[in-house]
């Protein structure tokens, strides 16, 4: 089946990633509380809410690409009902991770100048990725439209405007430097570890569900465009 491409891969991936995150799990790493959920209970969730996350998207965006599954169920509101299901999931990436910076904050000594350093350089970035996401490249785009409407989203350049003018894959490259800054705000060195899953398994996704989706639904465009 054409919706596991790759997906041994991907559970390749999620093996080694968590592998990594309970070797990392040592001394205060695993301090503090924040709601009555411990630490381990919220780095626990920061690291299974994207695993869901990315899972939904294969499951769906390739069973909408390649079998209308949403759209024979749902008609017009399709792209409405994956909207609301990825972005609820999306969404629960930064607040857990927020939540488990505040149960596990002050753990990281690092000089202060440097931490605002970094903070500084990352919403920097994040900023310029913010206004490059809202003038060029835009929602829709962003949420897969083109796996509900490949015919006319081949047709379409793809984005080479403000930051994507830098790297093709800036949402990733950059976007996710957001989830540092709250692991460096709180100085949480949990939130930072999570921070790391998410940013390294969000390329997990792009090389063993969209590019090879990409390959189908652009073709020719593909050629010319970096892994």
């Amino acid at each position: 089946m054409k919706i596991l491409e790759k997906q041994g891969y991907h559970l390749f991936s999620i093996l080694v990633l968590v592998g990594g995150i309970w070797l990392a799990v040592r001394g205060d790493i695993l301090e503090g509380s924040f709601l009555g959920l411990s630490t381990r209970t919220w780095l626990i969730l920061s690291v299974l809410f994207p695993i869901m996350h990315q899972i939904y998207v294969v499951i769906l965006w390739r069973g909408e690409l390649y079998y209308d599954w949403l759209t024979n169920a749902f008609g017009e509101k399709a792209f409405t009902v994956w909207g609301i299901g990825f972005m609820v999931l999306f969404l629960a990436r930064p607040i857990t991770i927020f939540a488990l910076a505040i149960a596990n904050h002050g753990t990281l000594a690092i000089p202060v100048w440097i931490n605002i350093s970094l903070i500084g350089i990352c919403l920097g970035i994040v900023a310029y990725m913010t206004y490059s996401f809202v003038m060029y490249f835009g929602a829709e785009r962003a949420l897969g439209m083109d796996h509900f409407k490949p015919a006319e989203y081949r047709e379409l350049p793809f984005v080479r405007e403000g930051i994507f003018k830098w790297s093709s894959n800036a949402m990733y490259a950059y976007a996710f430097l957001a989830l540092w800054m709250i692991g460096l705000i709180f100085n949480s060195k949990a939130a930072l570890l999570a921070a790391l899953f998410n940013h390294l398994y969000i390329w997990a996704h792009y090389y063993f569900t969209e590019h090879p989706d990409m390959q189908y639904i652009y073709r020719e465009k593909m050629k010319n465009l970096p892994v």
